[in-house]
């Protein structure tokens, strides 16, 4: 069977579908529990179909210990490293908490980092899975960012290719769409 294109919208939905789901330590379990690299594998299996890797035990200053970019590491085996101005909703970004100290802390994007209001959603200690602000704090200790690999953008899915223009004409012959029947939505 073949899987629909994998959209950013589609990866939002995916992520929104964890809010409310309470702060558990090294858990990956929708409504259950889960922490913010839990999440992130949650949705991985969601809009992938299968556990990207588990991850060894770890405790909660394991970045402080090792002192190595092992998240980092990690997402960049399965997820396609982007420049963090690029960062557009669906994508994962990666936080260090402090300057020298390697990237412990990850999010989704729920809009285009360059929104009027962009937004995360996260998992964050002593806190359920919540959709907040992506706020000037936040935004300084974005270290890393990451999308999915074969993620389409809207205007790459069929049935975004076969949209009216916006006075019902058909596409211009040459363009991408030209020559295809348009489609009335």
């Amino acid at each position: 069977m073949t899987r629909p294109p994998l959209t950013r919208s589609a990866i939002v939905a995916a992520a929104r579908s964890w809010l409310g789901t309470p702060y558990v330590h090294q858990a990956a379990r929708k409504h259950a529990g889960c922490d913010c690299l839990g999440l992130v594998r949650g949705v991985w299996r969601e809009v992938m179909g299968c556990e990207p890797e588990t991850p060894p035990p770890y405790t909660p200053d394991w970045a402080e210990r090792s002192r190595t970019e092992t998240l980092r590491d990690a997402a960049a085996r399965h997820l396609i490293g982007i420049d963090p101005g690029d960062a557009d909703a669906g994508d994962v970004l990666l936080f260090a908490f402090r300057d020298r100290l390697p990237a412990k802390h990850c999010a989704l994007l729920t809009t285009a980092i360059d929104a009027p209001e962009p937004r995360i959603l996260h998992a964050h200690e002593h806190l359920p899975v919540c959709e907040v602000p992506l706020i000037p704090a936040w935004r300084a200790r974005i270290r890393f960012a990451f999308k999915f690999p074969g993620v389409v953008s809207a205007q790459s899915a069929p049935q975004a290719r076969l949209r009216a223009a916006p006075d019902g004409a058909p596409p211009p012959e040459g363009s991408p769409q030209g020559g295809a029947p348009v489609r009335r939505n």
